[in-house]
């Protein structure tokens, strides 16, 4: 069953999270590092969702080399996922972010990547003739 989840909306639901219930802004900042060079490098939420998403795109596109109906849901689920996440980010003002964009791209990235890994894949299983 937890196959057929897209990954990707974790990280979209994660953001509609941050954005509504907590009220916070995609450039709290959440942690620093003192560089060797003597930089101080700032992580702010929007990264760390980004980083997170990253993740979960690639997690995708390792599952999506698997053939059978469970990847097929995925990836409808998927195409559902962009279609919701695209809206947000056209129609609602707080998603229209950089960062929320990002997040859009990964969905798009899943989708197209998902579908032509599985077609390759798919067709590598079933040959025809010698």
């Amino acid at each position: 069953m937890f196959r057929t989840l897209p990954l990707m909306a974790f990280a979209i639901i994660a953001y509609n999270i941050i954005v509504y219930l907590t009220g916070l802004s995609m450039e709290t900042q959440v942690f620093s590092v003192s560089l060797i060079s003597g930089a101080m490098w700032t992580i702010v939420l929007g990264d760390v969702i980004v980083f997170a998403a990253l993740l979960l795109l690639f997690l995708e596109l390792v599952s999506s080399t698997q053939t059978g109906t469970s990847t097929i849901v995925n990836h409808g689920l998927s195409m559902f996922v962009l279609v919701i996440a695209l809206v947000q980010f056209i129609v609602l003002p707080e998603f229209g972010t950089s960062t929320f964009f990002a997040l859009v791209l990964f969905a798009a990235f899943d989708v197209i990547a998902g579908f032509t890994v599985t077609i390759t894949a798919a067709r590598r299983d079933f040959t025809v003739g010698e």
